[in-house]
């Protein structure tokens, strides 16, 4: 398909983005969308994650309560092996502050599972947490803080460089300004250095909640959540995220939720986000085969008017299939696998 460069009239009125192909959604590539759960002892979840452990060993977490900022808010998690998921289990409960935005991931050289998470009123206040499992997220150390103003990954996986090093995409969420910045890790979470703050030029209203992945050798690039805009934000590094450009906007619609991205083996990029300017409905995977820069709305996760479907996490496991998780109607979380040479 070529791709769209102008509005059409097709019965209605169509707006079509720059750098956009026309959808054809490819629902074949759908190998398995289930619940994680079906009851819990909570009414209320946001914010999941997802780690592949091992091959057919899938861990998931999120935040569960009576609804989000009540202090009754924990961090759960379940174990997806042998097909079948496990009874969700509460790993972290702080007393009298909610917790967020829990981020797994799994350290490609020691094999330790990390999960990063915030405690604390709200998000102008809250602190950086992690928790440790030596054996596959089985067991779990006891919380440790991240040091003051280190959050950790504020919602998306970091991307781990080669030689160990851990780019985590960060953001403040201050009165007025949001910003972007990468927290960087060459020890597992004991050491901490920050990148400069990436900006948007002429508008600070705000950007949070990178998603970081790699477009060539020598190119790391984010895709970011922005308030008032309209529009996903993208910003690159030529130096192993140490340093990064200013941000641009991107042609990708956006409601001002979370997003996530990963680099495919093929070196496709996979992007879960809501394609609309406005609410969490539709649901969307877009490809892009250029490192980011256009995209195909490949496939339809979720579509209904006036419901949330949101804060998707997403990686590629090890059989090549996509995997992603995100909240269904503030009510379940939703797994879903995609098979990429069907999209």
């Amino acid at each position: 398909m070529k791709c769209v460069r102008s509005g059409l009239i097709v019965g209605i009125l169509t707006v079509a983005m720059v750098g956009w192909n026309a959808p054809g959604f490819a629902q074949e590539a759908v190998v398995a969308k289930e619940f994680i759960y079906e009851t819990a002892p909570f009414p209320s979840c946001h914010a999941s994650t997802l780690v592949e452990v091992e091959p057919g060993h899938i861990l998931a977490a999120w935040f569960g309560g009576t609804h989000e900022k009540h202090p009754d808010v924990g961090i759960w998690i379940s174990h997806r092996e042998n097909g079948k998921w496990s009874t969700p289990v509460e790993v972290a409960q702080h007393e009298d502050v909610p917790t967020w935005n829990p981020v797994l991931w799994k350290d490609n050289q020691t094999g330790e599972i990390q999960l990063y998470y915030k405690a604390g009123p709200d998000p102008r206040t809250w602190s950086g947490l992690l928790i440790r499992s030596q054996d596959g997220g089985k067991t779990w150390s006891d919380y440790e803080f991240l040091p003051a103003g280190v959050l950790g990954p504020i919602k998306n996986k970091p991307y781990q460089l080669e030689d160990g090093t851990l780019i985590c995409g960060s953001s403040v969420e201050a009165w007025q300004v949001w910003g972007c910045h990468c927290e960087i890790t060459e020890d597992g979470g004991r050491s901490w250095r920050f990148s400069p703050p990436i900006n948007l030029p002429d508008n600070l209203n705000g950007l949070i909640q990178p998603t970081i992945f790699r477009t060539s050798p020598r190119e790391l690039r984010m895709l970011m959540r922005s308030r008032g805009i309209g529009r996903i934000a993208t910003a690159v590094s030529y130096d192993g995220g140490e340093n990064w450009s200013d941000a641009e906007l991107t042609d990708l619609p956006h409601p001002g939720s979370g997003i996530d991205a990963v680099d495919l083996a093929d070196g496709q990029i996979a992007l879960v986000y809501n394609h609309t300017e406005r609410g969490r409905s539709p649901l969307n995977l877009g490809i892009s085969k250029d490192g980011g820069v256009n995209w195909d709305n490949a496939l339809e996760l979720e579509n209904e008017p006036g419901s949330e479907f949101s804060y998707p996490a997403v990686i590629q496991l090890s059989d090549g299939n996509i995997a992603t998780t995100y909240t269904w109607k503030r009510e379940k979380v939703r797994f879903v696998i995609i098979d990429p040479d069907k999209l």
